[in-house]
């Protein structure tokens, strides 16, 4: 590691504050579509940890949440790949989306939608936070629709996945390598989010009021590959749930964690399909009786010759409570891509405690709006199809659920998304973000202006308010 690169892990954030303009030319420039993937020539494991403390490195150390979750300031962190492995991932990319920047249709090669279930490659790089390095960390993009749609923009504001000891076989010093307790972080560029707060926002407002869910904070991103350190923009950290949220959240995490993804994910009549129900851990174990019997239960005959039976038999495999106040907060902030218009963006976890199935959110960039895809759900569903969305529909049949949903409606405008207190924190963070979102570079943004950020604050204070007009209206 030469001294340069030391040295700026050391540069205060303000510093951004300096950095000039790239244009959208110079930024395509950076980014070769004749580039192939190489084998490097190199060898580079030989390096000593110097950073390495049990605190701050190792397994050993506690997750320190009141330090990377930091809700009162915008962090810096610094990404170091050397120029060959950058060159390797956007290779990568292009052979799975198709040229940078472009966006006309013919798959790979000449963009257009396309549909890859592969994840982009992992490279190491080294990280900088608060003085300290964190040694051949496992790097890569992430995201799917996001992902494809800023590449194929000419946009390099992409998300990351940072998972600290991927290398570890390759590299026997960061054996069990950790980020200040964290093993896997995300580093989400807010897109399509001029606010930068939806994530951050909506994810807070779910825990706030109870619920399993991610802790997040906002970091200004600076990426070294090869010339120096660039600003990449202002980003969202996000916590894995497979990582640290199942430990931290529920009291023991040997549970069963699921991430559904496509048509099983809908739980409707004929889907079911434990290749699109993913397992999270335990994967030794070909054990889906939970979700199976999750299932089965939700479309029993019971449900309409014998309700109460029927209710008795879900509550055994599944966490209802837990699942209405959900979907109470899902349908009051609004948020449409998940569950009832998306087969994605939920875990459920087999809480040890109690045996039961426990809804936890995800991915919630594109809360806070009506959104896409035929818009967010009414909150009494009249837009939802039963037979697709079964856990919402047949739950919501039930004048007993019905019941606790509609409590719980009203505990989340008293309470987690109250207008007051949510429109003072979206001025608090407007004063928070604000040098960092509007001063972000052509090529690394989804901002055409600076005012749109500060419009976007004001699109977030009306609707809080609307929301609450909204619930009281459909209690009345």
């Amino acid at each position: 590691m030469n001294l340069n690169k030391i040295l700026f892990a050391f540069i205060t954030p303000f510093l951004f504050l300096l950095i000039t303009s790239t244009s959208c030319s110079e930024t395509d420039a950076l980014v070769d579509p004749d580039i192939e993937v190489v084998e490097e020539e190199y060898d580079d494991t030989v390096f000593e940890t110097t950073d390495w403390t049990d605190a701050t490195h190792s397994k050993s150390g506690d997750p320190a949440y009141d330090m990377v979750f930091n809700d009162n300031e915008v962090q810096r962190i610094d990404i170091v790949i050397t120029e060959e492995r950058w060159n390797n991932m956007l290779a990568d990319m292009t052979s799975k989306y198709g040229s940078f920047g472009r966006t006309n249709s013919g798959g790979p090669g000449g963009g257009g939608a396309v549909s890859d279930t592969e994840n982009p490659i992992f490279v190491p790089g080294e990280v900088f936070y608060n003085g300290k390095e964190w040694y051949r960390v496992g790097v890569r993009f992430k995201g799917n629709s996001s992902l494809q749609s800023t590449w194929q923009s000419g946009n390099l504001k992409l998300s990351f996945k940072l998972d600290f000891d991927e290398f570890e076989d390759e590299y026997p010093q960061i054996d069990n390598q950790r980020f200040n307790g964290f093993k896997k972080l995300s580093l989400k560029n807010n897109y399509n989010d001029s606010s930068f707060m939806r994530e951050k926002v909506a994810g807070d407002v779910f825990r706030s009021a109870g619920l399993a869910g991610a802790h997040t904070a906002f970091y200004a991103v600076y990426v070294d590959n090869g010339d120096g350190p660039t600003y990449f923009g202002l980003y969202t950290m996000v916590e894995e749930i497979s990582d640290t949220v199942i430990d931290d959240q529920f009291s023991s995490d040997k549970g069963n964690l699921y991430e559904p993804d496509g048509d099983g994910a809908s739980f409707a009549s004929g889907t079911y399909d434990t290749d699109e129900i993913a397992k999270e851990n335990n994967e030794d174990e070909a054990d889906f009786s939970d979700v199976r019997a999750l299932y089965d239960i939700l479309h029993d005959g019971s449900r309409t010759t014998n309700p109460a039976s029927w209710r008795i038999q879900l509550e055994s495999v599944f966490d209802t409570d837990a699942f209405l106040k959900y979907l109470a907060v899902n349908t009051t902030i609004q948020n449409w891509d998940t569950y009832g218009r998306m087969t994605h963006n939920y875990y459920l976890y087999n809480n040890p405690d109690n045996g039961l199935l426990t809804w936890i959110p995800w991915d919630n960039n594109e809360a806070l709006q009506n959104g896409n895809q035929q818009g967010s759900l009414n909150l009494n569903f009249s837009d939802l199809s039963t037979n697709q969305w079964p856990i919402i529909g047949y739950m919501y049949q039930q004048d007993e659920y019905k019941a606790k949903y509609d409590a719980y409606l009203q505990e989340v405008i008293d309470g987690a998304f109250e207008p007051t207190a949510i429109q003072s924190l979206y001025t608090q963070y407007q004063t928070l973000l604000e040098p960092y979102a509007t001063t972000e570079v052509q090529g690394y943004t989804f901002l055409r202006n600076s005012s749109e950020f500060s419009s976007a604050v004001s699109t977030l204070k009306s609707h809080v308010q609307s929301r609450k007009s909204a619930v009281e209206s459909y209690l009345k």
